[in-house]
């Protein structure tokens, strides 16, 4: 009899500590999930979010934060356009596509996240795959090295989507799944190696028509494409 007490009290004990480790760790998961951004949302990463839209050409109201019924319709037509499930709110794979993190504040050069990594080998493979190794790295220096610039936007995202900034974001080549090769010169770029030695732009001689980016002095070539600052 006082064994089955015993054995009684233990088996109750052992639920009561379950019961306060859940309700302890449930808080901690939760924190942990991806954010969600959706009408009614504020801050700066809705105005990341509508800039990039408004480069790309889904967004033309205000830049303002406010995640209203205007953003709402821009996130839907730029799901239906990538083929994404179309309900209007950013979530982890929408904001995969338009090359944002939803976990992290993003902003600060040297700290960067799956998603800005991702992003960058997209925008490697589209405009240098089949360029050697090198090249590839400089050309994903280059674009953290416009994050570093205060001439341009402070993130990965901001700088490959910027206004007419890379041919592979106008051509819809963003979009094409890097390969090895493009997601480990975005790496080796994230990790410090600039074979550019901070250079801010590059282009193929061959067939680059704008006069303006001639006129920047170049400071090395790697494969077919001038590096310059």
């Amino acid at each position: 009899m006082k064994k089955r007490r015993i054995v009684t009290a233990c088996l109750v004990l052992a639920v009561a500590i379950v019961t306060v480790t859940c309700l302890i760790i449930a808080p901690l998961v939760a924190t942990t999930e991806a954010v969600v951004y959706k009408q009614g949302s504020t801050g700066s990463s809705v105005k990341e979010i509508q800039r990039l839209l408004k480069n790309q050409g889904f967004y033309f109201a205000s830049v303002d934060g406010i995640y209203g019924s205007k953003t709402v319709a821009a996130v839907k037509a730029y799901q239906k356009r990538y083929g994404l499930v179309v309900d209007g709110i950013v979530g982890t794979k929408t904001a995969s596509y338009l090359g944002i993190s939803l976990t992290s504040s993003g902003g600060s050069s040297g700290s960067y996240s799956s998603s800005d990594l991702y992003l960058l080998a997209r925008l490697v493979y589209g405009e240098a795959r089949g360029e050697p190794y090198t090249g590839q790295v400089a050309v994903a220096a280059v674009v953290l090295n416009r994050v570093k610039s205060s001439k341009f936007p402070n993130t990965i995202a901001g700088v490959i989507y910027q206004s007419n900034a890379f041919t592979c974001v106008s051509d819809g080549q963003i979009n094409l799944t890097p390969n090895t090769t493009a997601k480990n010169a975005a790496q080796d770029a994230m990790n410090g190696w600039d074979p550019t030695g901070g250079c801010l732009y590059f282009y193929n001689p061959a067939t680059s028509t704008s006069k303006w980016i001639w006129s920047r002095p170049i400071m090395l070539s790697i494969g077919k494409h001038n590096f310059a600052l």
